[in-house]
């Protein structure tokens, strides 16, 4: 599982007092730099190789500014050349917010999906989903 801090802004505030339901779907993608990394080391846009297929966010509870956000990302499936990422965001140990995102393996310059090789494969194992410990 990887985990990001994520420091609520005033600018992210809406007027009824809590997070907006739109900074979510951002926050979850700027926990996903490590996994990002697994795939482009070098985080260039020039070697980028993975494309976002397909995200979904359900919200549990309200956010608030002033206090700090915990985002926990897991693997959930790799299939052929796609990623199931779940993604839990807690603030006062509350879940608040879970997401998922799938993301495909992809040769930007053949604009077609490609498989996931063994080295990414095994990088991304160390962070695979298990039910036991996730709620």
């Amino acid at each position: 599982m990887y985990k990001t801090i994520i420091e609520p802004r005033v600018s992210e505030t809406d007027g009824v007092g809590h997070i907006n339901n739109t900074t979510l779907p951002i926050w979850f993608e700027a926990a996903r730099n490590p996994f990002f990394k697994v795939f482009m080391p070098d985080n260039s846009f020039s070697s980028w190789k993975i494309v976002l297929a397909n995200m979904s966010v359900d919200f549990l509870g309200q956010i608030y500014f002033g206090e700090n956000v915990e985002i926990h990302t897991w693997v959930k499936k790799i299939g052929n050349s796609s990623i199931e990422l779940y993604e839990e965001a807690f603030q006062g140990g509350r879940l608040c917010a879970r997401g998922r995102a799938v993301y495909v393996n992809f040769d930007m310059d053949k604009q077609k999906a490609v498989p996931i090789g063994e080295e990414i494969r095994d990088a991304l194992g160390k962070h695979v989903y298990k039910t036991e410990t996730v709620n």
